[in-house]
């Protein structure tokens, strides 16, 4: 055992740590900011190709891994483990038992990509091998849970957050404060901020990311970064250039952010003060790029007919139809999300709501950040179960409920339980990009548990920081809004000047 210990100490000096724990990093950054506009499955099953693509070129072949980790300490795993190590044309050895076998078990093998003799032993091969597998689970299990935290920094990233807007609209009509840019502005200093502390786990878990930072040998460090590099630029090269549609696609979706983010951002006048109030949403920022693509030509058009009009034309294709549209558009998800509303909206016209927030009335004797934080972890380990968009549409009648009972802020009992709902790390039935990644076959339900229970923890405190920081400022928090404080006189029988506001103070 102490062998084991000190061949995979040994490797972890090469300088293979800090490669993998960069690559990780990489991979999450990437997955995650793709998240922020697509969806989470859709990330997911995008990135963990290239992933693998990546790891094959680095570690070699997955099943070969798998076959150097069972090596053992007997004669025949050795000629084994040595066969594979040998030149192909030494791969066919006399018997076993016969000295010139012996002989070919131990003859020194010229290391991959270099070349000196490689004498590892059986125990430094296997233990490399288990390190590369780690590495390998540690790719797969980035990917999904950078994406769901990613779907949190935008409005359109994940499920929970449109219904969140769809029901505050329902519940709180005159309430303004979430639109696209003050969203973003709230959840992806809280993104990153979760992102980094992610990358610190898994990194540590699976890609050998110590204290001292793995400070190694520079060279052979320098050589795994080269080699990992070289086979980046090599799939980059293979892509070509940017065409006239793939252009095209950037400058409206570049056009279209801008728009989100400038329309109303809160801390800043909008755009949109040159309509009357109400007129434009961000609906309509999507309606009008849409729009544009449905005419918008996908091949660079030729003028070459103004001078010649018997000259050969580019044949017109726009870059959206509405044959594609309606193949590629969830429709299932668009229903979910009416129905999700219609239950809601059910929930409070049959006073289910007012009879369990009645129930939930003890919690307004705790602190309010302890409150927000017992709710995040309900709702977190609640979607472990069940999916994040039902979770959301049951409980979110339920807790703007009880924050009008308790004359709290809606939107400080909301805001993190919408959050949480994303947050649902820890096994493969949680949310869509998991069981993608579980379904590869190279991860085991104890790896998810064990590294999703600390990522729970994790989102939890992090959605507490940003709540009662920069959150509390942003959307005036400590204070029971009027949009709120209208309802509540109209809903609850409980007199507002009656009922002590909810102390934000401790």
């Amino acid at each position: 055992m102490g062998e084991d210990k000190r061949a995979y100490r040994d490797i972890k000096e090469q300088g293979l740590c800090v490669l993998c724990s960069r690559l990780i990093m990489g991979m999450m950054i990437t997955s995650s900011f793709l998240s922020m506009w697509l969806s989470n499955t859709a990330t997911t099953a995008m990135m963990l190709p290239i992933a693998n693509a990546i790891l094959e070129s680095l570690f070699g072949d997955l099943k070969t891994l798998k076959d150097k980790c069972k090596v053992k300490e007997d004669p025949e795993s050795q000629c084994q483990v040595k066969l594979h190590m040998l030149p192909p044309e030494k791969h066919s050895l006399p018997e076993e038992d016969s000295p010139q076998c012996q002989l070919s078990l131990w003859q020194p093998h010229m290391a991959e990509g270099t070349g000196r003799a490689d004498h590892r032993s059986p125990e430094e091969i296997r233990g490399e091998a288990e390190y590369q597998l780690k590495v390998w689970k540690g790719f797969l299990i980035c990917i999904p849970y950078s994406a769901s935290i990613g779907g949190t920094a935008t409005l359109t990233g994940t499920a929970p957050n449109l219904i969140l807007v769809g029901q505050l609209r329902s519940y709180f009509p005159q309430c303004d404060l979430i639109n696209f840019g003050s969203w973003f502005v709230f959840a992806f200093p809280l993104m990153v901020i979760f992102l980094f502390v992610a990358w610190i786990w898994i990194a540590f878990l699976y890609g050998g990311l110590t204290a001292r930072l793995c400070k190694n040998k520079q060279d052979n460090r320098a050589a795994a970064e080269a080699k990992a590099k070289a086979i980046i630029d090599e799939d980059y090269r293979k892509l070509g250039p940017i065409n006239f549609a793939e252009g095209s696609i950037s400058f409206f979706f570049i056009i279209y952010a801008v728009l989100l983010f400038t329309r109303d951002p809160k801390f800043v006048t909008g755009w949109s003060v040159f309509f009357n109030k109400g007129y434009v949403s961000d609906a309509v920022t999507g309606v009008i790029i849409i729009s544009i693509l449905f005419f918008f030509p996908s091949k660079r058009p030729s003028l070459s007919w103004w001078f010649n009009p018997r000259a050969s034309t580019t044949p017109y294709v726009p870059l959206l139809s509405w044959k594609r549209t309606q193949e590629c558009v969830p429709w299932n998800i668009i229903l979910l999300l009416g129905g999700g509303f219609a239950m809601a909206k059910g929930c409070e016209a049959s006073g289910l709501a007012v009879l369990i927030g009645e129930h939930l009335q003890p919690i307004a004797e705790v602190p309010p950040a302890v409150a927000s934080i017992l709710i995040t972890a309900f709702i977190a380990c609640f979607t472990e179960f069940a999916s994040n968009t039902a979770t959301i549409i049951i409980f979110l009648p339920v807790i703007a409920e009880l924050a009008m009972r308790v004359n709290a802020n809606p939107l400080y009992f909301m805001i993190p339980a919408t959050i949480g709902c994303s947050y649902a790390f820890m096994l493969p039935v949680s949310t869509p990009p998991n069981s993608i990644a579980f379904a590869s076959g190279h991860l085991m339900v104890k790896d998810m548990v064990k590294t999703g229970f600390m990522m729970n923890i994790l989102g939890v405190v992090c959605v507490s920081l940003a709540m009662n920081t920069w959150g509390l400022h942003l959307f005036t928090l400590h204070t029971y809004p009027e949009w709120a404080r209208t309802l509540n006189t109209t809903v609850t029988a409980v007199s507002i000047t009656t009922v002590p506001a909810f102390n934000f103070t401790g």
